[in-house]
């Protein structure tokens, strides 16, 4: 459903990918999306948080939240609902800062409603990666893990399957090796967004880098098992 070639130009990025999230700049974190902090070239996707001043506050949760970067987010086109009896591969190689205030992330997420979310690949400035399925907002299967020699790329992939005609099972693979298999709850049928974005501060603490963070990414694809 996404080819290996959507960060090889502008063409084919544009026929896949959005800029921002789906809802627009603005998260859950001190960052601020952007178009001109993402680039790509060769294949490889480069998100950067670059530190700034004067923005107005963003607003989550009714609580207003300074802003102070500007990053890079982007989403599918293509939403992603799991038929029953079928599923998704996703899968892509990042080169992901792990220091305090940096919050990259490539993850699932409800087109309406929420849950489902599933962070297929998680950093929250602790030197892991995190990956978690949200049942609830306190029903969450989480596991983290380290992250080894975080300048260097490392592979993800996230095999999401109709379980039961009901539930999915999540299976979560870091460089090749089987690491978690959580299971979400009614995702048969939910829409999902995918998202790739480099968020700052928030949950992975403060303060975060006084200078430019990158978030890079290559290799990215999406399998459909759906018939």
């Amino acid at each position: 459903m996404i080819p290996l070639t959507s960060f090889d130009s502008q063409s084919a990025f544009d026929a896949d990918w959005n800029y921002h999230y789906p809802w627009g700049t603005d998260h859950n974190g001190a960052a601020r999306m952007a178009r001109s902090q993402v680039r790509f070239s060769a294949g490889t996707l480069t998100l950067t948080a670059r530190p700034a001043s004067g923005e107005k506050p963003a607003s989550h949760g009714g609580k207003q939240i300074p802003i102070k970067y500007l990053s890079g987010a982007i989403h599918a086109k293509e939403t992603f609902t799991v038929a029953r009896g079928g599923g998704y591969d996703f899968a892509a190689e990042f080169r992901a800062p792990v220091a305090r205030g940096t919050w990259p992330a490539f993850w699932l997420t409800a087109v309406k409603g929420w849950p489902p979310e599933v962070d297929m690949a998680e950093w929250k400035g602790s030197g892991k990666i995190s990956f978690n399925t949200f049942n609830t907002s306190s029903q969450v299967r989480a596991r983290d893990v380290a992250y080894p020699s975080p300048g260097e790329w490392h592979g993800v992939r996230c095999e999401v399957r109709d379980h039961n005609g009901k539930d999915v099972a999540v299976k979560f693979f870091l460089d090749g090796k089987l690491v978690e298999t959580q299971f979400g709850r009614g995702y048969v049928g939910q829409g999902l967004y995918l998202i790739v974005n480099l968020q700052m501060e928030g949950s992975s603490g403060a303060p975060g880098p006084g200078g430019d963070t990158l978030f890079q990414v290559r290799k990215l694809d999406v399998w459909s098992y759906n018939s």
